[in-house]
């Protein structure tokens, strides 16, 4: 009775090849998961007409900045943020935040709110009181409280500087966002951080395995008050040097993310700080495609930025290494076919067609090689770096297509 249902060899070999090519299809698509675009939004750039004037189709994550407790943990009173200044100076409202959380997720993309920040204000508590081992469960309660209460979709960590390396020499960086890391996954939410790449700006490799994204700070070389006179302050050989960094120091594929700048730097004669809009309206539509304006030299007039061919470049360093691209931040952008942003998606558009040709072709033609190759330069895990459920089941049909495969040749 079962002989009845059996192919003749022949036949039976010929759809082992056409069925296992499909199935190895399916699971390079799945994948081939969308590369994350995180765009940092500050709430004292007026959130809500920066989310109304970005195209949120092409973001992945939105990072609102930044949140502070106040000296007993406080994050909200009366509906209104305790330590988040809006573009008045003034606490940041519940209901534009609840405006941008729900903008966000009807285009598609998650929302986390961003705590610290590089400059610490005046409101906040001290971090390395509220992180010691007494008090930080209740800080880690209020954060946790705080994500539920607004459907956000996680919390970033941009603890910097001297602030970060005092709690670090604690040793109360870890265990924090362990804490963190902990609550959040219950809720599958997601945990992230921003760090630099120099001695004393770094997160600890410790820290790294709780976060689902490291986003690299790539940028502020030099700037107004700091760094060596004559330098650019975000070169592509940065950006190059500081993903080898993280590589290094254990940070995986999935979970790194590049980060680039909207915005320059002025010296000389002129001004100290530019977006990228202004440096167009400002100085010139013709300088979108430089990053150097004048001569970068000590003493010298001249403007530093990435123009439109260097995010190109890297983003294309950034799928090749890592997760995405990370952005500080969306208001700064020109609009157009100007757009920093728009520049990145094209990217990303580009090398995950060809990424995905490329894996198709090969999964067609043998039914034994990867579906997607190591080091292709589209490959990316999903959200929090683990498979879709497309690519799960696809795996589940590859053991019973290769169990009754083996069963079908004993009868």
């Amino acid at each position: 009775m079962i002989k009845s249902f059996v192919f003749t060899d022949r036949y039976w070999q010929s759809a082992k090849v056409i069925i296992a090519a499909c199935l190895l299809q399916l699971f390079a698509v799945d994948v081939l998961a969308k590369p994350v675009v995180i765009g940092y939004v500050p709430a004292f750039r007026a959130m809500t007409n920066v989310v109304d004037s970005t195209d949120l189709g092409l973001v992945t994550h939105i990072n609102i900045s930044f949140l502070n407790p106040d000296a007993n943990n406080a994050l909200i009173k009366n509906d209104t943020m305790i330590c988040m200044p809006d573009i008045a100076g003034a606490g940041t409202s519940g209901r534009d935040l609840r405006y941008v959380v729900n903008k966000a997720h009807a285009a598609g993309a998650k929302v986390l709110v961003s705590v610290a920040g590089g400059v610490i204000p005046s409101c906040s508590g001290d971090w390395s009181v509220l992180l010691r081992p007494a008090n930080r469960q209740a800080l880690v309660t209020e954060f946790i409280k705080f994500v539920d209460d607004f459907n956000l979709d996680g919390l970033d960590v941009d603890l910097e500087g001297e602030v970060l390396t005092k709690i670090d020499k604690a040793g109360n960086y870890t265990p924090f966002v362990q804490a963190l890391s902990e609550q959040l996954k219950t809720r599958n939410k997601l945990l992230s951080c921003a760090t630099a790449s120099y001695e004393g700006g770094m997160i600890p490799v410790s820290s790294i395995p709780y976060f689902d994204f490291v986003n690299i700070m790539s940028y502020d070389t030099i700037g107004p008050g700091w760094g060596t006179p004559g330098v650019e302050h975000s070169t592509y050989a940065q950006a190059v040097s500081d993903v080898n960094l993280w590589k290094s120091r254990g940070v995986p594929q999935e979970k790194l993310v590049l980060g680039v700048p909207f915005y320059g730097y002025g010296f000389g004669t002129y001004a100290a700080n530019y977006t990228f809009k202004e440096i167009l309206d400002k100085l010139g539509a013709e300088n979108s495609d430089k990053d150097l304006i004048g001569s970068a030299c000590a003493g010298c007039s001249y403007v530093t930025y990435n123009g439109l061919s260097t995010i190109k470049n890297k983003t294309r360093l950034a799928l090749q290494n890592g997760a995405g691209v990370m952005i500080w931040e969306l208001s700064q952008d020109a609009s157009g076919s100007f757009s920093l942003l728009k520049a990145i998606n094209t990217e990303m558009q580009q090398a995950g067609s060809s990424a995905s040709s490329s894996s198709l072709s090969s999964a067609a033609a043998s039914s034994t090689s990867s579906a997607v190759p190591a080091n292709d330069i589209g490959q990316t895990k999903q959200s929090g770096g683990a498979f879709g459920f497309t690519g799960l089941w696809v795996l589940f049909f590859i053991g019973v297509f290769l169990s009754f495969s083996s069963r079908n040749s004993r009868v």
